[in-house]
C-alpha cells in the first residue's frame, strides 16, 4: 500500500481550535491524517445553510453557533459523537479534477462498516448523503476539497444528547428523524471502541496503511513509580543521573552581572524560576530568557517548578525594565517567556505586546523571540501577540499525545498544535519543544515531532527532563545523548530547518542561533 495515514484521537478539542488545526495541516503537511475528536457543544453552518434551519437560539441550550466551509446545511457536533476530519490527497479523477462523490462514498462506507461491527444495520438512503438506519440518520457528511486535498468529513453519533437535534432541521431534512448507537443497541457505547474500528474501517475501505496512530489519554493518568492507585500509570525509575547530565556552576563576570542586573530591574528570567541547567553558559554569555506577567503561574504543570501560588496584579512598568535590561546587555537576539495567567481575561496577551514594543522602542536592531503559553486557545488573544509581529512564535508542545493530561492537564495536545498553526498562518516563523524522559517512548516522540512539522513548526528543541522536587514527575528515562542526536536527525530528515536536540537542552538554548540558521535555511 502505497497512501499512509497518520490517525490522532485528539480528545475534546473547541470546534475553532479543530478547524484551524485541520486548515494548517492541509496547507502544509505532506502527509495524510485522520483526525479524531469529540467537540463541546457546537452548530454548525454548511455552504447552503438556510438561516431559519436554526430553530433556537444556540446560547440558550449551551451551544455556540460557527460558519464552516464545507458543503450542506446544518448539524450538530458534541459530546458523544465522533467527528472524524480525513485530511487526504485525493488522486486525480479527470482532467486534474478529483472525484468527490466516490470520495463521499468511501466515507459512508467507512462508517456502514462500523455500525455493522456493532451489530448496527445501517446503510445509504437514494438521494441523501449519510449513513441510515430506516429513515433515522446515524452519521452525517460534510466535506471539503481544495487543491486535491480534504477538509472536514463525518460525525458518528454514538451516544450523544439527541435533544440536541431538535433545536434544528438536521441537514435541512424536515421529515426525517436522527438516532444514535447507543439509542439502537439499548446500550451504552464504549467511544475508544467505536475509534478503533473506524481507524480500521478506513484503512480497509481507503485501501491505506493507519501508521504511527497516537491518542490523547482517554482517562487523566497520574504518572508513578508503581501502579499502585487506579488511573495510574506505572513507569521504571531510573534515579541515578548519569554523567553526561551533570553541570559544574560558573560564577564568572558575565554571570554575576546578569544575575545583578535582573535584581536591580526586578526581573524575573525562566533560567531562575525553572532551575535551568544551562544557566551558568547562557549567563556567562550575556543572555537571559525573561519571564514577565509576574513570577506566579496559574497552572500546575507536572515537570515545572515555578511557584503556583495566587498571581500578584501585573505590574505596568515590566515591559519597559525589560527593554532596559534587554538593552543594558545589548543583545541581538532577547527571548521573553511568561508564567500563564489564566486569571486575565487575554491570559497576559497585552503585556507580550507591550513588551515587544518597548524593546523595539529602545533596541530597534534587537531580534525578539516569544515564548507563548496558550492563552486557553482564546483567538482575540493570540491575534493581540501575532499582531506584535515577533520574530519567532515560540510555543512547546512539551510531550506526546498520550501523556498530555497527564504533565499538562490544563492544555491541550491539539490545542497547542493549532495554536502554533495559526501563528503560521499568520506568517510568523514558528518553534517548539519537547522535553523526554517521563515515560514516552521513541515512536511518540517522532510522531509528535511529525505533529509539529505538519502544522509548519520550522525550529524545534529537545532535551532531557530534570525532576525538580519529589511532587512532580518522576524521570521514567535518561535518554542518552546518541538518542538525541538521532532524532536530530530524523527531525532535519522531516525539514525542520533547524533542530537543536541534546540533554541539555531547553527552549531558549541557543536561540539565537536557531533563528539564524532558518533565516540562512532555503525555503
Amino acid at each position: 500500500m502505497s497512501m499512509i495515514v497518520r490517525p490522532r484521537w485528539l480528545g475534546t478539542v473547541p470546534y475553532p481550535e479543530a478547524e484551524a488545526l485541520q486548515r494548517t495541516i492541509h496547507e502544509y503537511a505532506d502527509t495524510d491524517y485522520l483526525l479524531l475528536q469529540e467537540h463541546p457543544h457546537v452548530y454548525t453552518l454548511g455552504s447552503s445553510a438556510k438561516p431559519e434551519h436554526v430553530l433556537r437560539e444556540p446560547s440558550s441550550v449551551g451551544a455556540t453557533l460557527v460558519h464552516a466551509d464545507r458543503g450542506g446545511d446544518v448539524t450538530y457536533h458534541g459530546p458523544g459523537q465522533l467527528v472524524g476530519y480525513p485530511i487526504i490527497s485525493l488522486a486525480e479523477w479527470k482532467a486534474g479534477q478529483r472525484d468527490v462523490v466516490a470520495y463521499v462514498r468511501k466515507l459512508e462506507a467507512v462508517l456502514v462498516a462500523v455500525c455493522a461491527d456493532f451489530g448496527i444495520d445501517a446503510g445509504r438512503s437514494e438521494g441523501f448523503t449519510g449513513v441510515w438506519v430506516g429513515d433515522e440518520k446515524i452519521a452525517a457528511i460534510g466535506v471539503r476539497v481544495s487543491r486535491g486535498r480534504t477538509r472536514h468529513g463525518f460525525a458518528l453519533n454514538v451516544d450523544p444528547d439527541l435533544a440536541m437535534f431538535e433545536h434544528i432541521v438536521p441537514c435541512g431534512i424536515h421529515d426525517r428523524g436522527v438516532t444514535s448507537m447507543a439509542r439502537l443497541l439499548a446500550r451504552s457505547v464504549d467511544m475508544h471502541a467505536v475509534v478503533d474500528r473506524v481507524v480500521a474501517r478506513f484503512g480497509e475501505v481507503f485501501e491505506c496503511d493507519t501508521a504511527e496512530r497516537q491518542d490523547v489519554a482517554w482517562q487523566r493518568p497520574t504518572l508513578r513509580a508503581d501502579a499502585g492507585e487506579s488511573g495510574s500509570v506505572a513507569i521504571a525509575l531510573t534515579p541515578k543521573r548519569p554523567e553526561w547530565m551533570r553541570v559544574r556552576a560558573r560564577f564568572d563576570d558575565g554571570y554575576l552581572e546578569l544575575k545583578k542586573l535582573a535584581r536591580n530591574l526586578d526581573l524575573h528570567t525562566v533560567c531562575e524560576e525553572a532551575g535551568c541547567p544551562n544557566i551558568y553558559e547562557c549567563w556567562s554569555d550575556r543572555t537571559a530568557t525573561f519571564m514577565i506577567n509576574g513570577d506566579r503561574c496559574t497552572r500546575a504543570c507536572g515537570f515545572c517548578q515555578v511557584d503556583t501560588r495566587k498571581p500578584l496584579e501585573l505590574d505596568a512598568e515590566e515591559p519597559q525594565r525589560v527593554a532596559d535590561a534587554v538593552a543594558a546587555l545589548g543583545l541581538a537576539h532577547a527571548v521573553i517567556t511568561c508564567v500563564a495567567r489564566d486569571d486575565l481575561a487575554d491570559g497576559g496577551a497585552s503585556n507580550f505586546a507591550a513588551t515587544v514594543d518597548a524593546i523595539r522602542a529602545t533596541s530597534p536592531g534587537t531580534a525578539v523571540e516569544l515564548l507563548i503559553s496558550d492563552c486557553k486557545g482564546d483567538a482575540a488573544s493570540l491575534a493581540t501577540i501575532f499582531d506584535a509581529r515577533p520574530d519567532v512564535l515560540n510555543h512547546n508542545l512539551e510531550t506526546v499525545a498520550r501523556l498530555q493530561r497527564a504533565v499538562r492537564p490544563s492544555a491541550g495536545y491539539a490545542r497547542s498544535l493549532a495554536l502554533l498553526g495559526r501563528a503560521k498562518a499568520a506568517g510568523l516563523v514558528t518553534k517548539s519543544g519537547l522535553i523526554l524522559g517521563m515515560g514516552e517512548n521513541v515512536d511518540e516522540v517522532r510522531a509528535a515531532m511529525a505533529d509539529l512539522r505538519a502544522v509548519g513548526v520550522e525550529i524545534l528543541t529537545i532535551g532531557q527532563y530534570l525532576r525538580p522536587s519529589a511532587v512532580h514527575v518522576p524521570v521514567a528515562k535518561w535518554w542518552h545523548p546518541d538518542e538525541f542526536a538521532a532524532l536530530r536527525d530524523y527531525g532535519e530528515a522531516l525539514g525542520f530547518a533547524h533542530v537543536e536536540s541534546g540533554p541539555l537542552v531547553r527552549s531558549s538554548y541557543h536561540a539565537r542561533e536557531g533563528a539564524d540558521r532558518l533565516v540562512s535555511a532555503p525555503h
